[in-house]
């Protein structure tokens, strides 16, 4: 498939800015926002709440969610001598004791080996670029001489939510609530699992009333799924890796229940990823830490997943393909017209998608 097979327009006012905006004089809950659901076999479309998704679901059957924890990953600083403003992510600690953190830097052209980048209004957060990782990471030593745990803390006071600019250009204090889902517990993401944000606690706890079952799995979702597709070829696309975790508690879960004919669920791309990375023989899945650059576009058949949530994607994105892949090209395309036609809300704070 070709890259401009994904193109649409989407205007800048169906980017939701927010997830639970105020609606008819009311907070609106996460689990309120508008539910397109996609029926993939007959290409079937209905409109329901997003609490309504346990209607699509009976006893047994089972959803995998992400339990990454968003962290304050987006730094705003100065090169040294010049003062030009550059935008840091930092994606994952290599060392602690030497303070070394995987990172993209942006504008990434004239950051070289060497350079100092200072942060903070007063520059009290020194760093030191040593090693050009790969076209745009880098890797950064920052120059700190306190306790580990203060470093830490100093550094993520220093940090921004990592709301892509797309959606919003300021981050509020409110984002840092609600870029986060509400089971989110082993920190290391740089952008919340979207599809997961509409799940309530209201709805947790009617999922289990009715005997849906869940299981956790961590995928720290990196930058790489927001890079800009530049090749119209995709199957030339190489996608940046994210680390994995699935526990062999939730591997025997999700096994389990894929042998007894239940269904199986991915909330998010993220999850549908991680799952398809290594399926065995059997369309089993196994325990694993390990790191996936799997980039799924059609044609695609999953072995995993039998229904998939996700939020509408941007233009040209990577997790637009992936989906693509489970519903059908055509499926996808005609539910996004109708997206936009219906008012349906974009991004991560917007509205979702079931297919199912």
């Amino acid at each position: 498939m070709k890259l401009s097979q994904f193109r649409f327009d989407l205007p800048q006012e169906r980017i939701a800015t927010e997830l639970m905006p105020e609606v008819d004089g009311h907070i609106q809950w996460r689990d309120e926002c508008k539910l397109m659901v996609l029926h993939k076999d007959s290409g079937e479309i209905e409109h329901r709440k997003f609490k309504d998704i346990i209607d699509y679901f009976d006893k047994g059957d089972r959803f995998v969610f992400n339990d990454t924890k968003v962290f304050p990953a987006k730094l705003c600083g100065q090169k040294e001598k010049t003062g030009a403003d550059i935008i840091v992510f930092l994606l994952r600690e290599l060392n602690k004791e030497q303070r070394l953190w995987d990172v993209v830097v942006d504008p990434a052209r004239k950051i070289r080996i060497g350079n100092k980048l200072y942060f903070g209004e007063d520059d009290s957060m020194v760093a030191e670029v040593i090693d050009n990782t790969t076209s745009r990471g880098r890797t950064l030593r920052f120059l700190y001489d306190g306790p580990y745990e203060e470093f830490k803390e100093a550094l993520f006071a220093l940090g921004k939510t990592p709301v892509p600019e797309w959606v919003k250009e300021e981050v509020t204090e409110r984002d840092a609530e609600e870029f986060q889902t509400i089971y989110a517990k082993h920190e290391g993401a740089v952008s919340a699992p979207a599809a997961g944000l509409h799940f309530s606690r209201e709805l947790f706890n009617r999922m289990t009333l009715k005997d849906i079952e869940k299981s956790f799995i961590t995928v720290h979702m990196g930058i790489g799924h927001f890079r800009t597709v530049d090749v119209e070829d995709l199957s030339k696309h190489k996608m940046d890796g994210e680390r994995f975790i699935i526990s062999e508690e939730a591997a025997e879960e999700i096994n389990k229940t894929k042998k007894s004919g239940h269904k199986i669920c991915g909330v998010g791309v993220t999850v549908i990823r991680a799952l398809e990375t290594y399926v065995t023989t059997e369309k089993e899945i196994r325990a694993n830490d390990a790191w996936t650059n799997k980039f799924i576009f059609p044609p695609y058949e999953y072995a995993i997943p039998d229904a998939v949530v996700s939020n509408f994607h941007r233009p040209e994105s990577t997790m637009l393909m992936a989906i693509s892949a489970f519903g059908g090209y055509e499926n996808v395309k005609k539910a996004y017209d109708t997206a936009l036609e219906e008012g349906y809300l974009f991004g991560p704070y917007g509205d979702a998608l079931l297919i199912i």
